[in-house]
């Protein structure tokens, strides 16, 4: 008797991302690290000296976690109202944070109480930071003013009062001390010279402005605000450069890497988006679990640190391949000679070699094949884990029931819950070209089995209505994609008659100009199909 021959499963072609090095590059974190925190995450800073600590501004607080703590190793919690915006001096040796009373609180970060607090503002202060030369802090508030802060003598240096709306963004230069731009929600970008008494450049961005980011060279600046991430270019008076638009959501917060080449944003559609900045386009996402309000990349580009709306901070770390691996204590196993025993021994002539039969270990599905219970083995195959993870396997039972000749007997006799999962299948998988010869006929022989009972499940006629909806639209796709392939054959055959009028010396002009007349109508088609 013939021994019984598993299932083949071919294998097919994955059809999914393509593998990258952008994908590889930013796959290789571990598993965030999530902290609660006391209310929504609004800000987070990493400070620009080693090991690189970052602020975590949220509700009344402020914590500063180390690169690989889990828990605060500095809290700033002495805030009568919601903080906004704490972030470090480039020595890493001062905090600055606004706040909801209105108040701008200057902290040491050895220290615990504020070393100064400057008094001007009429509103929540949302924007606070320092300039290159140290001495001074930028901030803007919702009373719709920006404002210049001498820190030793505690004295405003200098107000302006130009953005007709709140002022929730800005960001100062790093190469010029007395520069500095602002974002507000009456959609402007104003960049201002301390050394006048009025902006210097005027950009609109065309939505409230949420975020700001200048480039390392200061020459680009990149904007954020509604779903669209704009570049611009400050060296040609504010053009624009680019506009992005690959959220679903409000833009909230942009970053860069530690070499430059590629620009992060973040947004209340749970997204953190990765752009080239050669060509911006989108190289990876992230997916979170809630709404992203803030989102820091260390310097170094070791951690990704994000902060949403549900007071969750999300900390990934990357892999260190150097790291050594964890190794438990290895069990005892037993020694080599114990499985290789025999296995040189080579018989001597007059022996009578009785050769060992190796187990066979079959899956669930091939057991039941193996005794006949078609429908079983069927129902193994549709497995929920199993159909979602491993299609191609479902798929392989029903190509093997086909041609064994016992696939109707196999799908007749099937009840509503039953009968249901099939289809479901059928019509999640019927358009994938790897399946769709074995899914057809599946699909025809269900019809023919249960045509008679049509209209006694509201269920199953939803699925086959469904099923009816995605073939009359693969058709009408089919049918256009035709017309288009007769118009491209058409455009190469007219190409090739050019070259043969022009190996005649006869003219081409009338020949090229159809070449392009058919070359916008096969375009305009295209387009209307996919869009």
């Amino acid at each position: 008797m013939a021994s019984f021959k598993p299932t083949q499963i071919p294998d097919l072609p994955k059809l999914g991302e393509k593998i990258t090095e952008d994908t590889l590059y930013w796959k290789n974190y571990k598993a965030p690290v999530q902290i609660k925190e006391f209310g929504a995450v609004s800000n987070i800073d990493f400070s620009p000296v080693s090991p690189h600590n970052f602020a975590v501004t949220a509700f009344t607080r402020i914590h500063i976690y180390g690169p690989f703590s889990q828990e605060p190793v500095k809290t700033f919690t002495r805030f009568k109202d919601t903080a906004y915006c704490g972030r470090f001096r480039s020595d890493g040796q001062l905090l600055v944070a606004g706040c909801e009373d209105s108040v701008v609180r200057l902290y040491d970060v050895g220290g615990k109480a504020a070393l100064r607090m400057y008094k001007g503002h009429t509103k929540a202060v949302h924007v606070a930071d320092f300039t290159t030369g140290r001495y001074q802090i930028l901030t803007a508030s919702d009373d719709y003013t920006c404002r210049l802060w001498d820190i030793p003598n505690a004295v405003e240096l200098t107000a302006y009062q130009e953005h007709t709306d709140y002022v929730r963004c800005g960001v100062t230069s790093k190469l010029n001390r007395d520069l500095f731009i602002t974002g507000s929600y009456d959609h402007t970008l104003r960049v201002f010279d301390s050394r006048t008494e009025k902006s210097v450049m005027t950009m609109d961005h065309g939505q409230p402005v949420e975020s700001l980011l200048l480039y390392p060279s200061e020459g680009l600046l990149v904007s954020a605000g509604g779903r669209y991430v704009k570049v611009w270019d400050l060296l040609k008076g504010g053009q624009p450069l680019v506009s992005l638009k690959n959220h679903h959501k409000t833009v909230t917060c942009l970053a860069l890497n530690s070499s430059g080449q590629r620009l992060l944003s973040a947004s209340l559609d749970r997204h953190v988006k990765v752009y080239n900045t050669t060509n911006y386009k989108v190289v990876h996402n992230f997916d979170y679990a809630a709404a992203i309000l803030s989102l820091g990349l260390a310097p170094d580009d070791e951690s990704i640190v994000v902060g949403m709306t549900n007071s969750i901070l999300s900390i990934k770390h990357r892999k260190n391949l150097e790291e050594p691996k964890e190794t438990s204590k290895p069990r005892r196993r037993p020694s080599y000679r114990v499985f290789m025993k025999g296995k040189n021994f080579v018989p001597k002539q007059d022996d009578y070699f009785v050769s060992k039969p190796a187990r066979q270990h079959l899956a669930k599905y091939d057991k039941q094949l193996k005794r006949f219970n078609v429908s079983k083995a069927l129902d193994t195959a549709l497995e929920a884990w199993l159909r979602r993870k491993k299609p191609e396997v479902t798929v392989a039972v029903i190509k093997e029931l086909d041609r064994r000749g016992t696939l109707k007997n196999a799908l007749a006799g099937r009840d509503e819950e039953q009968l249901s999962r099939l289809l479901c299948f059928v019509i999640g998988n019927f358009f994938d070209t790897r399946f769709t010869p074995v899914l057809a006929t599946t699909a025809e022989i269900v019809l023919d089995i249960y045509q008679c009972v049509i209209g006694q499940s509201a269920v199953i006629d939803r699925h086959l209505i469904h099923l009816q909806k995605l073939l009359e639209k693969e058709i009408y796709y089919q049918k256009d994609l035709m017309e288009i392939l007769g118009m491209l054959d058409t455009m190469f055959a007219f190409s090739l008659l050019r070259k043969e009028t022009a190996v005649a010396g006869l003219p081409e002009c009338h020949t090229a100009a159809a070449n392009v007349e058919i070359f916008k109508i096969v375009f305009e088609q295209s387009t209307c199909l996919y869009t």
